[in-house]
């Protein structure tokens, strides 16, 4: 089983959702997406594989949501992605793909349901 975890060294939740990855013997592809960012392409499967909205995977508390105005409900979730996309610091995380499904680890334990 291949397993992705779309990680921030300097997150906790990313930290603890590896180490439980890890205390369960898998040991995932570790994409640190600041350093290397998904683009709009790879975000969109991602949103699609979480279910969930572009807007749901937003973090509102970076200066880039703020900057941006992302707050403004107008927004289409192209606009969303394309922000992701240019600044990654707004991706929510930790994210985990596997087995055709993908999770957010907050809380870390989430993602124990796409592991089969």
């Amino acid at each position: 089983m291949s397993v992705t975890i779309y990680h921030n060294p300097r997150c906790s939740k990313s930290r603890e959702t590896l180490k439980l990855l890890q205390q369960r013997g898998i040991e995932p592809v570790i994409i640190e997406y600041l350093k290397t960012p998904p683009d709009a392409a790879s975000l969109r499967e991602l949103v699609r594989l979480l279910g969930i909205s572009p807007r749901q995977l937003l973090r509102k508390g970076e200066a880039p949501y703020k900057d941006l105005g992302l707050a403004n409900p107008e927004l289409d979730d192209e606009t969303l992605i394309e922000a992701m996309a240019s600044h990654p610091v707004l991706i929510e995380r930790p994210i985990v793909v596997a087995n055709g499904k993908a999770a957010l680890g907050r809380p870390p334990e989430n993602v124990l349901a796409i592991l089969g």
